[in-house]
């Protein structure tokens, strides 16, 4: 029913607005207050009227698709209704009806039919008979009604066409059977629809499957001992409500305009991903329309992992700048499937404004533990909504730092000082990973040879000696110069040396583990204590607050526009 939306904000500051042409999923990702949550209230209230608000902030506009007469005239016999007793209806006009399965509540609408069929024909030269028809189609679950969507409701007349979703499932075997299974995956229980409360359908969960159809659709003795030792749905879980009602709205309802904030909500992990992936299959050879506002990197994969065609959209907003970016499936797919990535959770940094990419778990740790205790004390060098992920090895980092940034995430790396050891390709992967202009790669790897070569000469360990320390004067001050450079991209190196030369006045030993469970011990582990370490104006503090300055530079370079 929409052929293509456009929002209000690009890339980023300067670059056009975004649009696109729609798929059958678009799923909007970003961290929080981006947006995500806002643009799908706005898509609804734009369907319910066809046509924009002033005070729209991420949605600019909407076109609707052209129904083929043929399909339009399909779907007014579909939920033409009779009129009631004493009901006055105008000539021409035609009184539409259909369940809205948020609530269970029929929406009458009386439409002239020959206007409908022209403006369904050509939506845009609308005089308000679409906007009826197009409100009757949209639905958008939140977290409480997706929880009520597989109440009892009425079976109607069996002999017409099917007025709410179970009503639907219940006369359509082979859609029924597609549920039963999806659910029987997903919990070990057998969905069936119980019709032995009369002129009532409601849904079980059984520990069997029904022997027959007619066990499950009957009256008889054995379908109510059928249906008495199954449980109704209704006092399952959140997590079974919630997912089986998701699946059977989709399946068997009929928006064609459908709307869900956070669907992982009340799911495991593992459930999310089933989610996305049934949810995926369903639509992926309809013209229906889902928007989807997710954290989950779960649920996504599943819709990727489905073969649907679909749109991923990852907004921001921060110092009021909004942006909107839309995300190659193909690099999507390059995370999931990279065994790095995949290990270190690389996709979660979709969710999140920036992402901080270390060479081990010891440092992930550390800076991650720093950082949380600047923003204990409110301390502006403080990085707010940041995931702190590790690489196996400083080679490794960019490897993650790179697809990151392709998909606009602004993407930090930090190794230690012995960087600088090797050339050639090894040197060029900070180079590439962040994104410096290939013309100024030349410059970088000679400075980089003669910085080596001043630290070989000194005769100490760059790493733990003292790092930029050891050199002399003239040499310091080229190294720290390239070290500058480097950080105009987001490539943060330990000048010091390396992570251990951190927090030296607490005297932690060890290496890698052992000096961060020590150092983590003398750091202390309640804050009313006298003897935890709070931030000081030096040292790492001052390091962590040199990276957010990093971040959040509009201006920015090493992210590609």
């Amino acid at each position: 029913m929409i052929e293509k939306i456009k929002l209000k904000s690009g890339s980023s500051q300067g670059q056009p607005n975004l649009g696109f042409d729609l798929t059958p999923i678009t799923i909007f990702v970003g961290p929080n207050n981006s947006g995500k949550s806002r643009v799908l209230i706005e898509i609804e209230n734009f369907c319910r009227r066809t046509h924009g608000q002033a005070n729209d902030l991420v949605l600019d506009n909407l076109t609707f698709e052209s129904f083929t007469q043929e399909e339009i005239e399909d779907e007014i016999t579909r939920i033409e209704t009779v009129p009631n007793i004493g009901e006055d209806v105008s000539p021409g006009n035609v009184i539409l009806s259909k369940i809205n399965p948020q609530n269970n509540r029929a929406l009458r609408r009386q439409v002239n039919r020959e206007g409908l069929i022209n403006e369904a024909q050509n939506p845009n030269t609308r005089q308000g008979f679409y906007q009826p028809f197009i409100d009757m189609y949209t639905m958008r679950l939140d977290g409480t009604n997706r929880l009520n969507l597989l109440t009892e409701q009425n079976a109607g007349d069996l002999q017409k066409t099917p007025n709410n979703h179970l009503s639907h499932l219940f006369t359509n075997n082979e859609l029924r059977e597609e549920v039963r299974r999806i659910v029987h995956e997903a919990f070990g229980k057998y969905y069936v629809v119980d019709p032995t409360n009369i002129g009532k359908l409601r849904v079980r969960l059984s520990d069997r499957a029904p022997v027959s159809e007619r066990e499950e659709k009957g009256w008889e003795s054995e379908s109510i001992n059928f249906h008495k030792n199954a449980i109704e749905i209704i006092h399952a879980s959140d997590g079974v409500k919630a997912f089986s009602g998701i699946i059977t709205t989709i399946l068997a309802g009929d928006p064609k305009i459908t709307l869900i904030d956070e669907p992982e909500a009340f799911l495991h992990p593992s459930l999310s991903n089933k989610l996305g992936s049934e949810i995926g299959k369903s639509l992926r050879a309809t013209k229906k329309r889902l928007f989807v506002s997710t954290h989950s990197s779960h649920f996504l994969m599943g819709c990727i992992q489905s073969g649907s065609p679909l749109n991923i959209v990852r907004l921001t907003y921060k110092d009021n700048l909004a942006t909107a970016r839309i995300l190659p499936k193909n690099k999507i797919l390059d995370l999931m499937r990279n065994p790095l990535l995949r290990s270190t959770g690389v996709l979660n940094g979709l969710f999140y404004e920036c992402v901080i990419v270390t060479e081990a778990d010891s440092d992930r740790a550390f800076y991650n533990e720093i950082n949380e205790r600047l923003l204990a004390e409110s301390d502006e060098r403080g990085i707010v909504n940041c995931l702190f992920i590790n690489a196996q090895n400083k080679q490794t980092v960019w490897d993650i730092v790179h697809p990151l940034r392709e998909l606009g995430i602004p993407a930090v790396g930090i190794v230690d000082i012995d960087v600088l050891k090797e050339g050639g390709q090894v040197f060029s992967k900070p180079l590439n990973g962040a994104f410096i202009p290939e013309p100024s790669h030349e410059a970088f790897h000679n400075q980089r040879q003669t910085l080596k070569t001043a630290f070989d000469t000194s005769g100490q360990n760059m790493k733990r000696d003292g790092g930029v320390e050891i050199l002399d004067d003239p040499n310091k001050e080229a190294c720290n110069n390239f070290f500058n450079q480097l950080e105009e991209y987001g490539v943060f190196i330990v000048r010091n040396g390396e992570l251990e030369s951190w927090l030296t006045e607490l005297e932690a030993t060890g290496h890698g583990s052992k000096w961060l469970i020590d150092i983590f011990e003398k750091m202390g582990d309640n804050p009313q204590d006298s003897n935890y370490l709070k931030p000081t104006d030096n040292d790492v503090w001052n390091f962590i607050g040199k990276v957010k300055s990093w971040i959040d530079n509009p201006n920015k370079k090493g992210i590609p526009k």
